[in-house]
């Protein structure tokens, strides 16, 4: 149990089932954000829509919930803005992966120094128990109900297969380990993913918690997340389900250190003196 947080805030109405998945992960990340010493001023959760989704509603800091799918790109302004934040994003597995999967790749590409928490529950929560982008083949829905055809999405092997900076995955029946790795992955710079298992229990009556304690087992103490080829190799492991961080690199720079805006300053943006004779300039230099 999360002791008391400055995170922590008063909510009337919490639109989660009991039992939900997401209520212990909303423990941990305000665990981990307050061992941390961060200041809610300086944390912004982005989010798409969904009940994952509702997390930042929920928490003391800055917050922008957008639409299904988009979170991503207004994390990566966000941050491109103000480096100073910290940024996370927070949302679901249909709404990251599966609305949200062309950013999913494009902001691994473009190394965003962002850190991407999934609530991946195997479902769509929200509207009431069709498949998801990792819903397991064979798995009967409402919607799908002779079982899903379709392969279960990777997001780890396939983050991994473009060189991400930080690939994790958690299960939030774990409090401790899992709030190690958030906290791991908010310190990482670069473009960082914690996929985490986190069961629906209205929905999904087969990957419960049970299920996910039967099903998964932590990369061993020996293991290290700096060879790429070993990382997607325990990745795309399905008979148990890997948990714990599978690869991190730090070589590659965060998407604000290389754009030009920030090449003769370090100031953000939003503390520099706006020229308007300059912009005017520019703008009538694109008219030409």
């Amino acid at each position: 149990m999360s002791k008391d947080t400055k995170f922590d805030m008063d909510v009337d109405d919490i639109a989660w089932c009991p039992g939900c998945g997401n209520f212990a992960l909303h423990r941990i990340l305000k665990s981990a954000l307050d061992e941390l010493e961060l200041n809610p001023r300086e944390v912004v959760l982005v989010s798409g829509i969904g009940q994952a989704a509702k997390l930042p509603q929920y928490t003391k800091g800055n917050m922008f919930n957008g639409l299904h799918g988009r979170a991503l790109p207004v994390a990566m302004a966000i941050k491109a803005t103000n480096p100073n934040l910290k940024v996370i994003v927070d949302s679901g597995d249909g709404c990251t992966y599966g609305e949200g999967g062309n950013h999913f790749t494009a902001q691994i590409l473009r190394n965003s120094d962002i850190t991407v928490i999934a609530h991946n529950n195997m479902i769509y929560g929200l509207t009431k128990g069709q498949a998801s982008p990792t819903s397991l083949k064979g798995f009967k829905t409402p919607v799908q109900v002779n079982g899903v055809d379709n392969e279960p999405f990777n997001p780890l092997s396939a983050a991994i297969s473009q060189n991400i900076s930080f690939a994790s995955r958690i299960f939030v029946g774990d409090f401790e380990k899992s709030k190690d790795i958030i906290k791991q992955a908010i310190k990482n710079k670069g473009f960082s993913l914690v996929d985490a298992f986190c069961p629906c229990v209205t929905f999904n009556k087969f990957n419960t918690y049970k299920w996910y304690k039967e099903n998964t087992y932590y990369l061993e103490a020996e293991y290290t997340p700096n060879n790429r080829e070993q990382a997607f190799e325990r990745a795309i492991e399905s008979e148990k389900y890997p948990l714990g961080i599978f690869y991190i690199n730090n070589e590659r720079p965060a998407f604000w250190e290389t754009t030009a805006a920030y090449k003769e300053s370090k100031d953000p943006l939003f503390k520099r003196d706006l020229d308007l004779m300059r912009l005017k300039k520019l703008i009538e230099s694109k008219r030409i």
